[in-house]
């Protein structure tokens, strides 16, 4: 039976080379030379700590447009709150989001049911796996998942026939 999975995903090396980019950017930036920013990527977080609240915000700029530059959805980004210490420096993280949750994944397979589908929907972990008799089906799922808007950015992949 046909089959594919429903997974939310983001490539790690874009990631990656969006930080390269946003450091080489900092490096060259007039208003944040001779500063202490810093942009670190440590497995799915992006952490920024600068002098003050307002160079953070900037640091947070450069990284988000870095980000879309490289098709990275900002849907799978989560920026957290500033924190900011009595002395005034500041950090700041943010998370790249990597598989569907429970809820969001709960939430597209009802969509799938609602719709009236012949197909099956399984939740494995942090994907879903939709099956079917034919690949028409299938299609018309991937279609209509693609139409609406969800919590995540989702991708399809594993397609077997």
């Amino acid at each position: 039976m046909p089959s594919f999975d429903i997974v939310s995903e983001v490539n790690s090396m874009e990631v990656e080379n969006a930080v390269n980019q946003a450091n080489k950017e900092l490096a060259t930036r007039f208003d944040l030379k001779g500063s202490k920013a810093q942009i670190v990527l440590e497995k799915n977080e992006i952490k920024l700590s600068a002098e003050d609240n307002f160079r953070v915000k900037i640091l947070v700029e450069i990284v988000i447009a870095k980000l879309t530059k490289r098709q990275i959805s900002l849907k799978c980004v989560d920026k957290g709150e500033p924190d900011i210490s009595p002395l005034g420096h500041a950090r700041q993280v943010i998370k790249i989001k990597q598989g569907l949750e429970t809820e969001v994944a709960k939430q597209i397979t009802g969509f799938i049911r609602e719709s009236k589908f012949k197909v099956t929907t399984q939740i494995q972990g942090d994907a879903i796996r939709v099956t079917g008799k034919s690949r028409d089906d299938l299609q018309s799922v991937i279609a209509a998942v693609r139409g609406k808007e969800f919590p995540v950015a989702v991708q399809f992949n594993n397609f077997r026939e």
